[in-house]
Protein backbone atom coordinates (compact mmCIF):
# COMPACT_ATOMS: atom_id res chain seq x y z
CA UNK A 1 0.00 0.00 0.00
CA UNK A 2 1.41 2.98 -0.97
CA UNK A 3 1.66 6.55 1.22
CA UNK A 4 -0.61 8.27 -0.32
CA UNK A 5 -3.01 5.42 0.20
CA UNK A 6 -2.16 4.75 3.74
CA UNK A 7 -3.09 8.36 4.21
CA UNK A 8 -6.46 8.33 2.49
CA UNK A 9 -6.92 5.66 4.64
CA UNK A 10 -6.86 7.21 8.23
CA UNK A 11 -9.94 8.19 9.82
CA UNK A 12 -8.50 11.64 10.10
CA UNK A 13 -7.72 12.17 6.58
CA UNK A 14 -11.66 10.75 5.53
CA UNK A 15 -12.91 13.00 8.03
CA UNK A 16 -11.40 16.38 6.62
CA UNK A 17 -12.57 15.06 3.15
CA UNK A 18 -15.99 15.54 4.80
CA UNK A 19 -15.42 18.66 6.01
CA UNK A 20 -14.26 19.68 2.64
CA UNK A 21 -17.33 18.16 1.20
CA UNK A 22 -19.62 19.95 3.38
CA UNK A 23 -18.04 23.08 3.14
CA UNK A 24 -18.67 22.62 -0.81
CA UNK A 25 -21.98 22.47 0.07
CA UNK A 26 -22.89 24.97 2.26
CA UNK A 27 -21.39 27.62 0.28
CA UNK A 28 -23.58 26.71 -2.18
CA UNK A 29 -26.74 28.00 -0.09
CA UNK A 30 -25.18 30.99 0.68
CA UNK A 31 -26.85 33.69 -1.75
CA UNK A 32 -24.91 35.07 -4.55
CA UNK A 33 -26.33 38.25 -4.32
CA UNK A 34 -25.00 38.89 -1.04
CA UNK A 35 -21.75 40.00 -2.39
CA UNK A 36 -19.67 40.52 0.75
CA UNK A 37 -20.26 36.91 2.04
CA UNK A 38 -19.59 35.63 -1.63
CA UNK A 39 -15.93 37.81 -1.37
CA UNK A 40 -15.42 37.01 2.16
CA UNK A 41 -16.71 34.29 3.86
CA UNK A 42 -17.07 31.66 1.00
CA UNK A 43 -13.57 32.35 -0.11
CA UNK A 44 -11.69 31.86 3.12
CA UNK A 45 -14.37 28.83 4.03
CA UNK A 46 -13.49 27.10 0.94
CA UNK A 47 -9.09 27.92 1.54
CA UNK A 48 -9.79 26.81 4.84
CA UNK A 49 -11.67 23.80 4.21
CA UNK A 50 -9.03 22.69 1.63
CA UNK A 51 -5.95 23.39 3.66
CA UNK A 52 -6.86 20.51 6.31
CA UNK A 53 -7.22 17.64 4.25
CA UNK A 54 -3.72 19.24 2.01
CA UNK A 55 -1.86 19.57 5.45
CA UNK A 56 -2.86 15.84 6.97
CA UNK A 57 -1.29 14.49 3.85
CA UNK A 58 1.57 16.92 4.28
CA UNK A 59 2.33 16.04 8.06
CA UNK A 60 2.32 12.30 6.95
CA UNK A 61 4.39 12.49 4.15
CA UNK A 62 7.00 14.22 6.48
CA UNK A 63 6.95 12.48 9.09
CA UNK A 64 9.49 14.34 11.52
CA UNK A 65 8.03 15.37 14.62
CA UNK A 66 8.67 19.26 13.98
CA UNK A 67 7.10 19.27 10.50
CA UNK A 68 3.92 17.02 11.43
CA UNK A 69 3.67 19.63 14.65
CA UNK A 70 3.80 22.86 12.23
CA UNK A 71 1.24 21.51 10.12
CA UNK A 72 -1.22 20.27 13.16
CA UNK A 73 -0.98 24.06 14.09
CA UNK A 74 -2.04 25.01 10.47
CA UNK A 75 -4.69 22.89 10.83
CA UNK A 76 -6.07 23.65 14.59
CA UNK A 77 -5.73 26.86 12.96
CA UNK A 78 -7.74 26.75 9.58
CA UNK A 79 -10.45 24.14 11.27
CA UNK A 80 -11.20 26.64 14.23
CA UNK A 81 -11.43 29.76 11.89
CA UNK A 82 -13.96 27.52 9.41
CA UNK A 83 -15.79 26.41 12.57
CA UNK A 84 -16.71 30.25 13.43
CA UNK A 85 -17.12 30.89 9.86
CA UNK A 86 -19.38 28.28 9.59
CA UNK A 87 -21.24 29.57 13.09
CA UNK A 88 -21.74 32.97 12.06
CA UNK A 89 -23.88 32.02 8.90
CA UNK A 90 -26.51 31.54 11.60
CA UNK A 91 -27.03 35.10 12.06
CA UNK A 92 -27.16 35.65 8.33
CA UNK A 93 -30.91 36.38 6.19
CA UNK A 94 -31.47 34.46 2.89
CA UNK A 95 -29.90 31.18 4.68
CA UNK A 96 -32.41 28.97 4.88
CA UNK A 97 -30.80 25.50 5.71
CA UNK A 98 -29.31 26.43 8.87
CA UNK A 99 -29.26 22.74 9.52
CA UNK A 100 -26.38 22.14 7.43
CA UNK A 101 -24.34 25.16 9.21
CA UNK A 102 -24.88 22.86 12.50
CA UNK A 103 -24.38 19.56 10.82
CA UNK A 104 -20.27 20.96 9.25
CA UNK A 105 -20.18 21.96 12.77
CA UNK A 106 -20.64 19.44 14.54
CA UNK A 107 -18.22 16.89 11.90
CA UNK A 108 -15.76 20.14 12.86
CA UNK A 109 -16.32 18.58 16.58
CA UNK A 110 -15.56 15.19 15.45
CA UNK A 111 -12.67 15.76 13.69
CA UNK A 112 -11.46 17.53 16.98
CA UNK A 113 -10.88 14.21 18.71
CA UNK A 114 -9.58 12.42 16.05
CA UNK A 115 -6.87 15.57 16.02
CA UNK A 116 -6.70 15.06 19.55
CA UNK A 117 -5.46 11.02 18.72
CA UNK A 118 -3.49 12.23 15.42
CA UNK A 119 -1.56 14.35 17.20
CA UNK A 120 -0.66 11.88 20.36
CA UNK A 121 0.49 9.72 17.98
CA UNK A 122 3.69 11.74 16.71
CA UNK A 123 6.82 10.04 17.33
CA UNK A 124 8.84 12.65 19.80
CA UNK A 125 12.57 10.69 18.62
CA UNK A 126 11.93 11.28 15.37
CA UNK A 127 12.71 14.74 14.82
CA UNK A 128 14.92 17.71 13.37
CA UNK A 129 15.54 20.58 16.40
CA UNK A 130 13.90 23.38 15.50
CA UNK A 131 16.15 26.37 16.13
CA UNK A 132 12.71 28.83 16.06
CA UNK A 133 11.52 26.68 19.06
CA UNK A 134 8.14 26.38 18.03
CA UNK A 135 7.60 22.72 17.34
CA UNK A 136 10.26 20.94 19.70
CA UNK A 137 9.11 17.74 21.19
CA UNK A 138 8.80 17.98 25.29
CA UNK A 139 12.10 18.53 26.55
CA UNK A 140 13.93 20.24 23.56
CA UNK A 141 15.10 23.84 23.65
CA UNK A 142 15.72 25.86 21.05
CA UNK A 143 18.78 27.09 23.04
CA UNK A 144 20.28 23.42 23.42
CA UNK A 145 23.14 22.43 21.52
CA UNK A 146 22.24 20.72 18.47
CA UNK A 147 23.11 16.88 18.44
CA UNK A 148 23.93 16.90 14.63
CA UNK A 149 26.58 19.16 14.80
CA UNK A 150 28.87 16.57 16.57
CA UNK A 151 28.46 14.13 13.11
CA UNK A 152 31.30 15.09 11.15
CA UNK A 153 30.14 15.72 7.17
CA UNK A 154 32.22 17.74 4.63
CA UNK A 155 29.92 18.04 1.64
CA UNK A 156 33.11 17.70 -0.88
CA UNK A 157 34.26 14.11 -0.14
CA UNK A 158 29.96 13.36 -0.53
CA UNK A 159 30.33 15.42 -4.06
CA UNK A 160 33.19 13.74 -5.49
CA UNK A 161 34.12 13.36 -8.84
CA UNK A 162 35.68 10.39 -9.89
CA UNK A 163 37.35 12.05 -12.78
CA UNK A 164 34.99 11.29 -15.63
CA UNK A 165 33.30 14.17 -16.94
CA UNK A 166 30.73 12.81 -18.86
Amino acid sequence: MSEADKTDNMPIYQKAEQIFRLTEGLVQIIPVENEFLQETTVRYMLENAMLIPVKIAGAEGGDLYDLRMENAAIIRRAARELYVQAGSLRFEEGITDKDYIELLRNTIEEFRLLFIDWVASFDVWNYIKDSWGLFNPPGVNAHDKDPDEDIPFNPNDFFESDGDDD
